[in-house]
């Protein structure tokens, strides 16, 4: 039987980081998926660009890197009994949230087959350039800050 207690710390660090790693590439993955959904509703429009190889391998890119860095970030230390808002927080909640609508802005468009309007396909590229820009920045300082906390 699986007992918790017998485990050694430096045992218990691996799994830590090992489970921490396999959630990471989870959301790493949905952000691929959030990009392909992205590529291909606008793909369907007229402008050539959207409908290149590259653009969807961008997309899909993008959209790996900023679910990645974006959704985890690490906290620096609590100093007080209460946890000020953190900009970095926020920055991530907004471009997980644009991101998302985008992609499902996208979905509902693939499922019914909508194609976008040409405002629609810059309103959905727009937010998901902007979410996943605000999430890999926001992974970006979180790691950079805690970085130059344990190193001071």
């Amino acid at each position: 039987m699986f007992n918790a207690r017998h485990i050694q710390s430096d045992d218990q660090f691996l799994i830590i980081r090992a489970v921490h790693v396999i959630e990471r590439s989870g959301l790493a993955m949905a952000g691929a998926m959030c990009g392909t959904f992205v590529a291909a509703q606008l793909s369907q429009t007229e402008v050539t660009l959207f409908g290149s190889f590259g653009f969807t391998v961008a997309m899909v890119l993008i959209g790996t890197i900023g679910f990645y860095l974006g959704i985890d970030i690490p906290r620096l230390p609590a100093i007080g009994a209460r946890r000020k808002l953190d900009p970095v927080d926020l920055l991530s909640a907004a471009g997980t949230f644009l991101a998302a609508v985008a992609a499902l802005i996208a979905v509902y468009g693939l499922v019914f087959d909508i194609v976008p309007l040409r405002f629609g396909e810059s309103v959905i590229s727009s937010w998901w350039v902007l979410g996943v820009i605000l999430q890999t920045g926001a992974g970006s300082i979180g790691r950079l800050r805690l970085a130059g906390k344990v190193a001071a």
